[in-house]
Formats: structure tokens, C-alpha cells, sequence
């Protein structure tokens, strides 16, 4: 059960680092298309807000509580912390690098800064709202 609960959050930290990054990808896509989703207030925000999470442990140097708990329930599976599963391993793979600390530092760093710098230059925007007209009342032709 242990493992699984491990493969479980480390999928879910691989969803995290796709919405992030694939996100980013799509807002700048959507801006030089003029896809008019790009700028949804809720996606915008969520996304700003998870790369702060992540800007944010790194500066105060906090390790993601994902990374935590992942090898928290490997350890009470008495797996390895890069996991036993096929599957496991696969997420694992996807998102844990080899490198030193400053790297990951300059990239998180820099990510966000870009993540910030897109927003100030492709600004979400909340739905306009349309004025209410009689027809949208039901009322008849005023007289």
C-alpha cells in the first residue's frame, strides 16, 4: 500500500510540473494565436500561483513536500527513494535530474521570472459583462 500511495504522489507531482511548464508553453502559443482561453483569470492565476509554491521553497530553501512524502512512503515500503514499480520509476525519471543544487536554483528562479514577465506582457482578463437590455428582461417593445 505504501508504494502505491508513493507512485500515487509522484504522479501527481509529475501532473504539477506538466500543468506548470505545459501551461506556460500554452499561454505563449495562445498569445501568438490569439486564443482567448490563454487569459482566463482562474487559469492564469493557478498558474502564477504554482510556480510562486515552487519559487518560493527554493528561496527559503523548504523541499517540496511532494519530493517529502514520496520518500516518506517509499521508505515505510522499503523501496529506494527513486521507487521499485515500473511505473514508479517512469514519473520519477521524468522529473528528477542529477545536477547540482544551483542549477535547479537558476532554473526555478528563472522559470518564475518568466512565468511573472508573461503575465505583465499577455495580462489575464476577466469575462466582460454585457449590459442587461429589456429584450434580455422579456419585456415587450417600450412604447
Amino acid at each position: 500500500m505504501y508504494g502505491f500511495l508513493a507512485d500515487l504522489i509522484v504522479g501527481v507531482h509529475v501532473a504539477y510540473v506538466t500543468y506548470v511548464v505545459l501551461g506556460q508553453f500554452l499561454i505563449w502559443l495562445g498569445w501568438v494565436l490569439g486564443w482567448k482561453w490563454i487569459r482566463n483569470i482562474w487559469f492564469r492565476s493557478s498558474h502564477l500561483i504554482m510556480m510562486a509554491i515552487v519559487v518560493y521553497e527554493e528561496i527559503q530553501d523548504i523541499r517540496c513536500p511532494l519530493s517529502v512524502w514520496e520518500e516518506h512512503f517509499r521508505v515505510l515500503a522499503g523501496q529506494e527513494t527513486t521507487g521499485e514499480t515500473f511505473l514508479g520509476r517512469l514519473l520519477h525519471s521524468l522529473i528528477f535530474y542529477d545536477a547540482p543544487h544551483w542549477v535547479f536554483t537558476v532554473g526555478y528562479l528563472g522559470f518564475g521570472s518568466l512565468v511573472l514577465l508573461t503575465l505583465i506582457l499577455c495580462p489575464p482578463r476577466r469575462r466582460a459583462s454585457r449590459a442587461i437590455t429589456h429584450t434580455d428582461l422579456g419585456a415587450s417593445a417600450v412604447s
